[in-house]
């Protein structure tokens, strides 16, 4: 049997009414080796869980199936022998037809890859551009972002991972759902399993993301054949020019954080003393913003030019009142 996505570790909890030692879930994240037909490919730090969809979603989009259609993909055997499998490396099976892959040196981190002009060129070689789609609605964005946030169970105990979601655009039902320490783990872990269901390209099909859009995730969403990504957070400058080159629709910051007008917060400071803070407007969002990040939620908060240009202003003009 394979680990399991969430570990227990005994921790201290701190607030007004004192500490206390409890045990929570925590994330795992573990090495995952991937082969393509015997032959190493990577190694990426990843959440255990889907591990074939992983490593197919990876050689797809990483462009080393070479056309190749996958036949499957299993467990290694560990560094002990037959029988002895650590469950931390797969092997992508196309029966010799996909080329042989070069090896990288080093580990693939969960949260980057490498990304350039050069690496934007190669995509275009690739890839060919998507068909436009039409106008999107709004409100089925809302929906699609709820309906992903509400099915990651593995977030909703730890508050450490990222998700992704296939949905469809008309109805926005969610078709595959995966979730990983990793924001790329999480899509390639979408793209394997849309890959081994023999459901790819993605054309009927668009893609969340709970993180940033990178340029990795728009070529990964590319590879797949996905016409739209959807991203809780903002995009990089070359992930918005890698979507025009693809013909991608590319929606950031889609996540909506309502914010009350005032807030306070009561709490303890650093010498353990009760201490209570009140705010309205910026200070406000910052004390909502701060404070939701105590129960494991990481929310974007961005205000309009406008608004950044008042706030700004104000900064400045007492920054010196709020110097420590």
């Amino acid at each position: 049997m394979t680990r399991g996505p969430v570990a227990q570790a005994l921790v201290r909890h701190v607030g007004p009414d004192g500490s206390h030692s409890a045990p929570d879930d925590l994330i795992v994240e573990e090495p995952l080796e991937i082969r393509l037909d015997g032959h190493p490919v990577a190694t990426t730090m990843r959440t255990p869980g889907h591990d074939f969809d992983l490593a197919a979603g990876f050689c797809l989009a990483d462009g080393l199936l070479g056309g190749a259609a996958v036949q499957g993909a299993r467990y290694c055997d560990g560094p002990c022998g037959p029988g002895a499998t650590t469950y931390n490396t797969v092997d992508v099976r196309t029966g010799g037809r996909a080329p042989v892959p070069a090896a990288r040196l080093g580990v693939v981190s969960s949260s980057c890859g490498a990304c350039g002009s050069t690496a934007l060129d190669d995509l275009c070689l690739r890839l060919a551009p998507l068909d436009p789609m039409g106008p999107l609605d709004p409100a089925l964005v809302a929906g699609v972002v709820e309906a992903a946030r509400q099915a990651a169970p593995v977030f909703a105990r730890t508050g450490a991972v990222h998700a992704a979601a296939a949905f469809r655009l008309h109805t926005g039902t969610l078709e595959v759902v995966r979730e990983d320490i990793g924001r790329h783990n999480a899509v390639d872990k979408v793209i394997g399993r849309l890959l081994l269901d023999e459901r790819l390209p993605a054309s009927a099909m668009r893609l969340y993301v709970s993180g940033r859009a990178s340029f990795e995730l728009v070529q990964k969403a590319w590879a797949g054949g996905f016409r739209l990504l959807i991203a809780v957070s903002g995009p990089s400058a070359l992930a918005v020019r890698t979507a025009r080159a693809a013909g991608l629709s590319l929606v950031g910051f889609a996540w909506d954080t309502p914010r009350a007008d005032c807030a306070t917060v009561t709490g303890v400071d650093v010498t353990g003393a009760p201490t209570e803070v009140s705010g309205s407007g910026m200070l406000g969002r910052c004390l909502q913003h701060e404070t939701d990040h105590l129960t494991g939620r990481v929310y974007l908060d961005r205000l309009p030019r406008l608004q950044r240009g008042k706030a700004m202003r104000r900064f400045l003009e007492h920054q010196e009142t709020y110097r420590p």
